[in-house]
């Protein structure tokens, strides 16, 4: 992502292990990290685009430990991992009514190489039970799993995602509730008028083995594909981005749902738009998405933005979202993007 920005920019004349063992978090540094409120359009402007969903709350991180960010899986009560596509990751505390802290270190990733290839994590699943975390490693076309620690246990480079190119790997990836893991490419195929996404379903554990089947997967016109993750009722939330112009940077999105139910050999696997995140809403480059269970059956949505390490162009943004899965769209088909 970060090479076809600065290339656009170029066009346009622009030259911890502690919290997974215990609720306690590290205190913070003074330089570390600092999160200021965003202002909200009013509550009837944002319905309009954002449907069923709300957004609680927008903040902007600045500080030396605040870019890159392309993976975010939820941690424990209104706590949050990050992992950044540089191969760091950042705890966030974000509980209501709490102090605002952090921990940060560095993803303990088997290979000694620094190069961004080599550490490129866009993507994320913790298992809440044992604390494993599995990471899709763009560059390389890998899914490495780590213990609770972020130290690497084991990885794999499967068949089926070997073609991806280096910067359209496995941008977003997921486990349902059946134990199958669900890992899309990040931009459409060509050929497919900008809507069709190879994908990949695990039958299992992928680096123990877990069969893969491919399948394609629909999503809005020349949008790519960069999050997913399983709500509570078994269906899939895609994150969806956009670049629409390079100077300035502005970036548009996108929130579908499909059910994995519906996925059919021989069939594209279909999905309906959620939401629409608009360039008048606090928006920019959002590449991670965590959803957990919320009070009395709602369910809260993060959003993270990746900065693509620009801090002049472009920011990190945290969004929380909340939702009543019983607003979410449901299964009418003649609403499908295909």
């Amino acid at each position: 992502m970060r090479a076809r920005i600065a290339s656009l920019i170029l066009l346009a004349g622009l030259v911890l292990p502690i919290w997974v063992r215990s609720p306690q978090l590290p205190e913070p540094e003074g330089n570390g990290l600092a999160l200021a409120r965003q202002r909200l359009p009013d509550g009837g402007r944002l319905a309009r685009d954002l449907g069923p969903l709300h957004l609680e709350g927008a903040w902007q991180l600045t500080g030396a430990r605040a870019g890159g960010y392309s993976a975010l899986v939820p941690v424990g009560d209104g706590q949050l991992l990050a992992i950044s596509d540089g191969g760091m990751w950042l705890h966030l505390d974000m509980r209501t009514g709490a102090p605002f802290r952090h921990a940060y270190d560095k993803v303990g990733l088997a290979t000694r190489s620094n190069e961004k290839q080599d550490r490129d994590v866009e993507s994320a699943f913790r298992d809440p039970r044992s604390g494993a975390i599995w990471l899709g490693m763009e560059g390389v076309n890998a899914i490495v799993r780590t213990d609770a620690q972020l130290h690497e246990e084991q990885r794999v480079q499967p068949a089926a995602m070997r073609d991806w190119a280096v910067n359209s790997g496995p941008e977003a990836m997921t486990r349902l509730l059946d134990g199958r893991f669900l890992v899309l490419r990040e931009t459409p195929t060509p050929g497919t008028g900008g809507r069709l996404h190879e994908a990949v379903l695990f039958a299992g554990d992928p680096v123990e083995g877990g069969k893969a089947r491919r399948l394609q997967f629909a999503g809005p016109r020349n949008f790519s594909a960069v999050d997913a993750a399983t709500l509570p009722d078994g269906r899939v939330l895609v994150l969806m981005r956009r670049l629409v112009w390079p100077a300035p940077l502005t970036f548009a999105g996108r929130i579908v749902i499909a059910d994995p139910h519906d996925i059919a050999q021989g069939e594209t696997w279909t999905s309906q738009e959620v939401a629409v995140l608009a360039s008048d809403m606090p928006l920019d480059n959002f590449e991670g998405m965590a959803v957990r269970e919320g009070a009395q059956g709602g369910v809260e949505i993060w959003l993270i933005s990746d900065d693509n390490f620009m801090r002049h162009w472009q920011r990190t943004l945290l969004w929380k979202l909340s939702v009543d899965p019983a607003q979410l769209p449901g299964r009418d088909t003649s609403k499908h993007i295909r």
